[in-house]
């Protein structure tokens, strides 16, 4: 289990300018990870160090983004003004977290600019509209062409620390693990929550030295 990206929703004046002000901080240009026919969603990807990306997520003025917990929860946080929506793990195997969620995941696919198209299966949005500190899980298909952070690579930044409002025994639980640091490549820095829980922040080792966004 490891951190897979951090998803971060459009702004009102829209993904592309978010992404430009989210670029002029890190160093970093992104690129276009197109569109999510199935969620009703598209994003820019910022591929990152160590395996990990940012995301940049805009909903579509599509029915999809209406009626599927992602759209719901891109849509709902792209309505509070946009930031940090949420994070994903990945695992080599769903099948224990559906047991544990009580649900099945489902497809997802999107086409970037590379015109290979990428698939996997997501679970846990559900879990983290109700509770925003957790993350969703993602498996991707081993017919997958690349994983979002190779396409573009980019080891010049890498995610340091995720500040995060919430309850570290809560994450554990809905992980399903006991380890002291079960996201062992990155720091959680946890702080009560005073409103909602959930990412706060996130801090990125760059080449022009730490940047928190």
């Amino acid at each position: 289990m490891k951190l897979d990206h951090v998803s971060y929703a459009s702004e009102p004046d829209g993904y592309r300018a978010t992404a430009e002000r989210i670029a002029e901080k890190l160093g970093v240009a992104p690129y276009d990870g197109g569109v999510h026919p199935r969620f009703g969603t598209r994003n820019l990807i910022f591929p990152l160090a160590n395996g990990h990306y940012l995301e940049v997520v805009e909903a579509l003025e599509h029915p999809a983004a209406l009626s599927t917990p992602f759209g719901q929860a891109v849509r709902a946080r792209s309505e509070l003004g946009g930031g940090w929506m949420g994070w994903c793990v990945s695992v080599d195997d769903l099948t224990a977290v559906e047991t544990r969620l009580e649900r099945k995941a489902v497809d997802g696919n999107r086409t970037p600019e590379s015109g290979l198209e990428l698939r996997w299966l997501q679970i846990g949005v559900k879990g983290l509209i109700a509770d925003p500190q957790l993350p969703f899980f993602i498996k991707w298909s081993a017919d997958s062409s690349q994983h979002p952070s190779t396409y573009k690579t980019n080891e010049g930044v890498d995610i340091d620390t995720l500040q995060i409002a919430g309850d570290r025994d809560r994450l554990r639980d809905w992980l399903g693990t006991q380890d002291a640091k079960p996201i062992s490549e990155i720091n959680i820095d946890w702080s009560a929550p005073h409103g909602t829980p959930g990412i706060m922040s996130v801090s990125f080792n760059t080449e022009n030295g730490p940047v928190t966004i």
